[in-house]
């Protein structure tokens, strides 16, 4: 991750956005920072991503096209096939690419994260830039 994603995350949250993570990885630091984020839904050391974006759409009510979906390598492709907006950083495998209906021009751990989040956000009206008096 990009300290700068953290942001964007948090904001998320706040803003009403259900954030879910289902990562391969077993980094408890990683699970301790998106805690902290505000993400209460973090799946790790998870080899069976659909089975589990599966079980997060029935427990929230979640229809394929409410789901955008950040993946990178061979893992995600089916995941990624059950949701409206597939999605993946600059250095994703090909066969994720191919999948992808946006591709950041990020790559992972350099912002890809924030990227998607932020263009969401101000899509939605929801990004919200907020000046200290001493800066405007």
């Amino acid at each position: 991750m990009n300290i700068r994603d953290g942001y964007a995350l948090q904001l998320a949250v706040k803003q009403g956005y259900r954030i879910v993570i289902i990562s391969g990885g077993k980094s408890e630091a990683v699970k301790t920072r998106l805690n902290g984020l505000g993400i209460t839904d973090v799946y790790m050391a998870n080899d069976t991503k659909e089975k589990t974006l599966a079980e997060v759409m029935d427990k929230y009510g979640l229809k394929s096209e409410e789901i955008l979906y950040m993946g990178d390598d061979v893992p995600d492709l089916s995941a990624m096939k059950m949701c409206g907006l597939p999605t993946c950083p600059a250095d994703a495998c090909p066969e994720v690419k191919q999948l992808s209906l946006y591709i950041s021009d990020k790559k992972g751990g350099q912002g890809c994260v924030r990227d998607i989040i932020e263009q969401t956000l101000r899509l939605h009206g929801k990004w919200h830039v907020q000046l200290t008096e001493s800066a405007k």
